[in-house]
């Protein structure tokens, strides 16, 4: 009976309470009683009294003798004691109920999804136009030209060295600067997937036993306790009765990182950026995405989780 005992916190709270105020009833009602006794005519009452023993008149008055209420005291100290020890065992901490909508990954309506960043070249230039052929009319036939003159005899010159200094320094000329080297290219940014062998997984399922497809299920079903533990329904959309689907998009890095967050379908009252704000606490967990793989490598994926909003 007792291993099937649960209490909450606030029912632990309230006997602990319950508890104390009768500890300090008993005191202040003990104190009343010993006040109320030592107001009577003692003296008078034990004029004629022997003790048999110095140990017995230790308290000259038996009728304020506090030590005989020791173990009246002392078995209900036990009591409490053992009432707290019960209370502490059973105690139970029960896990607040998360609300997941119906088929909370599914969305009819097909999103237009802007194509993921690739390293493909960029498509080549378009060719240039042809050139254009302009009509150029023939001028009119000129006269024969009249016949050149004859050909005047060259004089002979003779090259005359210049005196130079012994002190005299010639300058040649020092050639030109190599062309300075080309930028290095940029990096080529990595393929994004949409689609791969074994897709990216929410943490907190990679020691469940089962295959890929057992370990997705419990992954999918952890994130969205996750998303709907987290999210907060906002007092606009509430107000308004404001409901719909949002739609994040975000990429699972190699290192298992959520990066690329975007919101692809708005909610009106704020329910869209309440969704990504949620999605984006994915970075601050402990535990970091299992990335997806192709062909044996971890590879970067795109994911699209739609967030729906309803109200109870």
């Amino acid at each position: 009976m007792i291993g099937d005992l649960a209490v909450d916190g606030n029912t632990l709270t309230i006997l602990v309470i319950a508890l104390v105020a009768l500890i300090i009833g008993l005191i202040f009602g003990f104190r009343a009683v010993m006040r109320s006794r030592s107001h009577t005519d003692l003296t008078e009452k034990y004029k004629e009294k022997t003790w048999s023993s110095p140990l017995k008149a230790r308290a000259k008055y038996p009728d304020v003798d506090a030590l005989s209420f020791s173990g009246p005291l002392f078995r209900f100290g036990l009591a409490a004691a053992l009432g707290l020890i019960i209370l502490g065992f059973s105690y139970t901490q029960y896990e607040n109920e998360i609300y997941i909508p119906d088929n909370a990954l599914e969305f009819e309506e097909e999103i237009e999804q802007e194509p993921p960043r690739t390293a493909e070249p960029p498509p080549p230039p378009p060719p240039p136009p042809p050139p254009v052929i302009e009509a150029v009319e023939e001028p009119p036939e000129d006269p024969p030209p009249p016949p050149p003159p004859p050909p005047e005899e060259e004089e002979e010159t003779e090259n005359i060295p210049l005196p130079v200094k012994k002190d005299t320094v010639v300058k040649k000329k020092a050639p030109p600067p190599p062309p300075p080297p080309p930028p290095p290219p940029p990096p080529a940014e990595e393929e994004i997937f949409k689609v791969v062998e074994q897709m990216p997984r929410f943490p907190g399922c990679e020691n469940e036993p089962g295959d890929n497809k057992a370990k997705k299920a419990c992954a999918d079903k952890k994130m969205l306790q996750f998303i709907y533990k987290n999210i907060k329904y906002p007092a606009i959309a509430r107000e308004n009765g404001i409901q719909g689907t949002a739609v994040i998009q975000f990429v699972v890095e190699k290192s298992g990182e959520v990066t690329d967050i975007r919101l692809v379908r708005d909610l009106a009252g704020g329910c869209g950026s309440e969704a990504k704000r949620v999605v984006e606490l994915m970075n601050n967990m402990g535990e970091k995405w299992t990335p997806g793989r192709q062909r044996g490598n971890n590879v970067r994926v795109q994911f699209t989780l739609p967030v729906k909003f309803k109200l109870e």
